[in-house]
């Protein structure tokens, strides 16, 4: 039998996180961790801190600016990366996936940064909202096609809370972006198009609260606990059946400098 963790986690700057970084990889020592919003360039990735801990394989997708960004920190040796641009605008590092071999049978894991939205949920007046429809559309169709020889995982910050028990009041955010109807639908139609299994809602009933975000903005946020779930893991069937657990790392939200996102672990057996 073999296991694998994978770990997702919009970092917000994975240069000024490092130490935190450092600290999942030490504490929770998953195979493969995924990051979000990694805000620096390829050549400015800390690749060597996370080297002396014994990850020696990356794929990066930094684009030019440091904006956004996505990458993978992996022990295990990565068979295949891949990058592509969405909705035409070259220079928006959003996505990288990465293709692995474990227990003799290799699947492939894609890592998302799908766009925020800005402020208003009204693509007429509001370019970031209409880019992010236009994003999870360009996913729909062309996501189920990317792996078409293996097995494939599905992780990241997709920026919807598609439930309503995702979000800390389901009539509060309705028009708030992140959990307005037209973004909970099309996610679900990603999600849908490739048949992917809701690994975290696999092992917590639809009927619970589950986040994995909580805002800089509230003094006590544990308190407050006004939280929304970003951050996804979904599996194709055959990979979900290998599931054993699921845990958002809450506590991680408390560390020194935090990302206002919490990271995301499932493990697998083989």
């Amino acid at each position: 039998m073999t296991s694998l963790k994978i770990a997702t986690w919009n970092i917000n700057s994975v240069r000024m996180r490092r130490l935190i970084v450092e600290r999942l990889l030490n504490e929770e020592a998953p195979d493969l961790l995924f990051l979000q919003e990694t805000k620096c360039q390829d050549a400015q990735f800390p690749s060597s801190d996370f080297r002396k801990l014994g990850y020696d394989h990356f794929a990066l997708n930094g684009g030019r600016g440091g904006y956004h960004g996505v990458g993978v920190i992996s022990r295990l040796p990565l068979v295949d990366v891949h990058s592509r641009d969405f909705c035409g605008k070259g220079g928006d590092p959003r996505y990288v996936s990465v293709a692995v071999e474990v227990g003799g049978q290799k699947l492939r894991v894609h890592n998302f940064y799908v766009p925020a939205g800005g402020d208003e949920p009204d693509p007429a007046i509001n370019d970031k909202f209409e880019h992010k429809l236009r994003f999870l559309d360009e996913m729909k169709a062309w996501l189920p096609t990317a792996s078409p020889d293996m097995p494939d995982i599905v992780v990241g910050d997709l920026n919807v809370a598609p439930y309503e028990q995702d979000v800390w009041s389901h009539k509060a955010l309705l028009k708030i972006v992140s959990h307005t109807p037209i973004e909970c639908e099309k996610l679900e139609a990603v999600r849908e198009a490739g048949g992917w299994v809701d690994v975290m809602r696999k092992f917590v009933p639809m009927d619970d609260k589950l986040y994995s975000w909580w805002s800089y903005r509230a003094k006590d946020w544990r308190a407050a606990d006004k939280g929304r779930r970003l951050d996804h893991i979904w599996a194709h069937p055959a990979l979900a059946e290998k599931a054993t657990g699921l845990r958002v790392l809450k506590d991680a939200r408390d560390w020194d400098r935090p990302s206002d996102h919490a990271p995301v672990i499932a493990s697998f057996k083989f």
